[in-house]
């Protein structure tokens, strides 16, 4: 296979492989896990693996465990800490018993506390792209950023960014120290941010775009065809997307997506990637299995023309319902 190449992530300067590894669902959380029970073997071989194909960018959070997928990533990782590019996130609040309190903490002591535990778990002195997990209406961005700056200038952090944030909120965050990266889930089945005009903005302002999410939870991988191929305590479950009131009529706008994808002699995932690529977003679609890392990464070599991206646009139009990404509680913490 051939490997990925690099691209610019933002204009300050941080270089990454146009594809990155959501590592999310390679651990469990809580008493469920994310998508299904994960192997840690298979899973450290499939950051291995990325890692040999040029796919060093691994992207996870504190909440995500909550610790657990920060360190399995250091364990994968090991003593090659140079040869990755780490991203994790800070702002679930975690209390001391390691609980997670469903309250966002934006304070600064709180960056402090989360960064200085982040850096133990991963086992490394320094973040590569640290991001807000969510915005913390409580506290003003400019102190939680002015508190992010600070770890850049101790060299804990190399690079800022923000996560599900507003193209106002991120203005506000990018003029107190330069953000390098926001990251928004969007996928042919969710462009919020894309109609929002919060893409275009990122664009001017030389902030780098980063897709989560990119095959729409696994919708658009064509794995799942009823409610019933989801794992009893699996966290899709909660979502609308997934919800008898909208499955049906998602799975027809799959299957014209799979027919164009049968047309090109690839995968509907390939499809998606590529077309969340040429859209102008770096996607970090999370898989803990070497041979869908390898489909996935396959994605990178497609190339679209105009007419099949109007066409792969004309069955997802900008504002078609496809059912909202999250429960209400977690759509009402969107900035």
């Amino acid at each position: 296979m051939e490997q990925l190449k690099k691209i610019a992530l933002g204009t300050q300067g941080l270089q990454v492989p146009s594809l990155g590894l959501g590592c999310m669902g390679m651990t469990g959380f809580g008493e469920a896990h994310m998508y299904g029970p994960a192997d840690e073997g298979e899973a450290i071989a499939t950051i291995h693996r990325s890692a040999e194909l040029g796919g060093n960018f691994l992207d996870t959070a504190d909440l995500y465990g909550p610790f657990d997928n920060e360190k399995l990533v250091a364990k994968a990782v090991g003593a090659q800490r140079s040869q990755y590019i780490i991203a994790t996130k800070f702002g679930w609040e975690i209390d001391d018993a390691g609980q997670v309190t469903w309250q966002i903490n934006g304070r600064p002591e709180y960056v402090r506390k989360s960064v200085e535990r982040s850096l133990r778990n991963l086992g490394t002195d320094y973040i590569d792209l640290y991001y807000l997990h969510r915005l913390d209406k409580h506290t003003p961005i400019e102190e939680t950023v002015g508190a992010m700056a600070d770890l850049v200038k101790e060299g804990k952090v190399r690079y800022l960014g923000l996560s599900e944030m507003s193209a106002e909120t991120v203005r506000k965050a990018h003029a107190v120290h330069p953000i390098t990266a926001l990251q928004t889930e969007y996928s042919l089945f969710e462009r919020t941010v894309e109609a929002r005009g919060i893409m275009q903005e990122m664009a001017d302002l030389g902030i780098g775009f980063v897709a989560y999410s990119p095959l729409g939870r696994g919708f658009l991988s064509g794995a799942i065809r009823s409610i019933a191929d989801l794992p009893a305590d699996d966290f899709r479950r909660s979502i609308p997307r997934f919800q008898p009131q909208h499955f049906g009529k998602n799975l027809e706008l799959l299957q014209a997506i799979e027919a164009m994808a049968k047309e090109k002699a690839i995968t509907p995932s390939q499809l998606a990637l590529a077309w969340a690529m040429h859209k102008g977003a770096l996607p970090i679609p999370g898989t803990k299995r070497r041979k869908y890392l390898e489909q996935n990464w396959a994605a990178a070599s497609v190339e679209l023309s105009q007419a099949e991206m109007d066409s792969l646009e004309s069955i997802v139009p900008l504002g078609i319902d496809t059912g909202n990404r999250y429960d209400d509680f977690s759509m009402g913490l969107l900035d």
